[in-house]
């Protein structure tokens, strides 16, 4: 499940890091959550250039619907969902971005909208790897960089990037949960003044923030939009079994 930065105000989406429409209405969830924020105080490198390292992190666990053809022959699970390429692409919310590729039979290439910043242009590009299994599924991104003006290309050797959007499913109770548990890491060289004269502290506290926030604000719409997906994705399951009956 991608979690989307709304970079601006192009098309519908959420805000593939934290990377589909915002839902007019709101399932009935149950949910759990918890917020994270870490701030570690880098040291210089060798190089003598500073590192802020930011970090936010989120869990959020839901009750599923239960589904089935009506006569008790068929059930369709959230792990066949996510295992069929409608739920792939619900995952990493192809809907919200400019073009979607797949480069291999797990790993896919997002590019987001183009991010405006005063005269420069640059559309972010990620990397991301699904991998299943039958208890849980990951979307990891393997890396992230901007396209663009020449400018804006140059600040891919300052940042890295990691997110991580682990999901896994369990029955308790004839009930079935999703819990779906989010990590976001940014490493930002810190190389222009008046920043380099600030203790980096200045930096990550204010930056763990900012993007914690974002992270709190995105995951609930990222589970509302899956739980859409899902039962739109079940409903047309079933017409088409109950069209294949006799």
């Amino acid at each position: 499940m991608l979690l989307t930065i709304k970079w601006h105000g192009r098309g519908k989406g959420y805000d593939p890091l934290l990377f589909s429409a915002i839902p007019n209405s709101k399932p009935s969830l149950y949910r759990k959550k918890t917020g994270a924020i870490k701030v570690n105080i880098s040291t210089p490198s060798e190089s003598n250039a500073k590192k802020a390292n930011l970090s936010a992190a989120r869990k959020e666990r839901i009750k599923l619907p239960s589904y089935d053809d009506g006569c008790g022959d068929k059930t369709l699970h959230i792990s066949e969902f996510l295992s069929h390429p409608s739920g792939i692409q619900a995952m990493l919310n192809t809907s919200a971005l400019q073009d979607f590729q797949a480069l291999n039979n797990d790993t896919y290439r997002c590019s987001l909208p183009k991010l405006k910043l005063l005269n420069f242009e640059a559309a972010p590009v990620l990397d991301l790897r699904v991998t299943q299994t039958n208890e849980d599924c990951t979307v990891e991104m393997l890396s992230c960089k901007f396209e663009g003006s020449e400018i804006m290309e140059r600040q891919n050797n300052h940042f890295s990037a990691f997110m991580m959007n682990h999901m896994k499913w369990e029955t308790n109770d004839f009930e079935s949960f999703l819990e779906v548990d989010v990590k976001l890491n940014l490493t930002l060289e810190i190389y222009t003044r008046p920043f380099t004269m600030m203790p980096i502290s200045a930096v990550e506290r204010p930056g763990n923030l900012m993007m914690q926030a974002l992270v709190d604000r995105l995951v609930p719409l990222l589970l509302q939009q899956l739980l859409q997906d899902y039962d739109r994705w079940v409903h047309q399951q079933l017409e088409h079994f109950h069209e294949l009956r006799p």
